[in-house]
């Protein structure tokens, strides 16, 4: 089986704010630390009053600072709202930090209206035609593979792990080009998912950091003692997707049992497209609907997602999930 990472969107609860919501977030990568996962990611979100990662790189030393051994990391930083080199230097500050433990997922669309970019002061429809260059030149400010005029201190030499984030053929095609690891981020957006892994393998070329293709897959997973629990707390998210698509984001909300029944039918449409990457129930029906998955995929590693209204939930969740896959690995 693949190895296990968990993604973090830091959501903010109805009835909590943003402090909660990022203790919240540093005893979940404890947990997913003690459990053994490889990865702890935080996505950078912005103006949304439901999300707490918008300072991603601020959020990740928080994290660090809460753990001791486990990979900690942006999943992603959207390369066009920022400037490499304030990412290069952000980054190296994290490595600084926490030696060899960083790790710098980069996405191309940034998502933002037309409010978001007045306030970052950016031209982010432009700043995603130069993304390829972009992506280029920060990786030369901390590896120093092609020569610039200027040093990012920290960032110079650092050891982070650059990865290419994407829900499309470009992410592919620039993360084969340019010798990167991939991750799909099938979790919100699973249209090109078989034909973007076909691309990047098939047109991977190795590089300094990376011989061989590397396949990461981020999936909902919301595991409970029974199927009916774990559709239950699973109705937070489905609240969200519903909001944000309707064009409504908000605050985290409360588990509403037989959610989906009470949906009309292009909402159920939705949701039921967007969880064609999912694994919900019982640890059983978790670990069945995971190894399809995977059979599916044959991805290297799989992004846990899924927020949870309790943050003890979402732990129990984990615990569950690893305890399952453990049971299928050889003796």
């Amino acid at each position: 089986m693949p190895t296990l990472s968990v993604l973090d969107l830091v959501p903010v609860r109805e009835g909590a704010g943003p402090s909660e919501a990022l203790a919240a977030s540093s005893a979940l990568a404890q947990t997913a630390e003690r459990l053994g996962a490889r990865r702890f990611w935080v996505a950078e979100h912005h103006a949304m009053s439901g999300i707490a990662g918008g300072a991603t790189s601020v959020v990740l030393a928080h994290i660090g600072h809460a753990t001791d051994t486990i990979r900690i990391g942006a999943g992603g930083i959207m390369l066009p709202n920022h400037t490499p080199f304030q990412i290069a230097e952000q980054f190296g500050t994290l490595d600084a930090l926490f030696p060899g433990r960083v790790d710098l997922g980069l996405g191309r669309a940034p998502g933002a209206g037309p409010e978001l970019q007045r306030a970052l002061r950016k031209d982010l429809a432009a700043a995603s035609e130069y993304f390829p260059q972009d992506v280029v030149e920060l990786r030369a400010l901390l590896t120093g593979d092609v020569e610039l005029p200027i040093t990012a201190t920290p960032g110079l030499g650092a050891n982070v792990e650059l990865w290419m984030l994407g829900s499309s053929l470009f992410g592919a095609q620039l993360a084969a080009r340019l010798g990167l690891p991939y991750a799909f981020a099938a979790h919100f957006a699973p249209d090109h998912l078989d034909e973007a892994l076909a691309v990047y393998r098939r047109q991977f070329q190795p590089s300094d950091a990376l011989a061989a293709p590397h396949v990461m897959v981020a999936m909902n997973v919301f595991a409970a003692q029974s199927d009916e629990e774990a559709a239950l707390i699973a109705s937070s998210q489905l609240q969200a997707f519903v909001a944000l698509r309707s064009g409504s984001p908000g605050r985290l909300q409360p588990p509403v049992r037989d959610y989906e029944a009470s949906l009309p039918a292009p909402a159920r449409a939705m949701l039921a497209h967007v969880g064609q990457a999912s694994a919900v129930g019982s640890a059983s029906t978790v670990r069945a609907q995971l190894e399809a998955f995977v059979q599916r995929t044959r991805a290297d590693e799989i992004l846990l997602c899924g927020s949870t209204f309790d943050p003890e939930a979402r732990i129990r969740s984990l615990e569950l999930t690893f305890a399952a896959m453990e049971e299928t690995l050889p003796a």
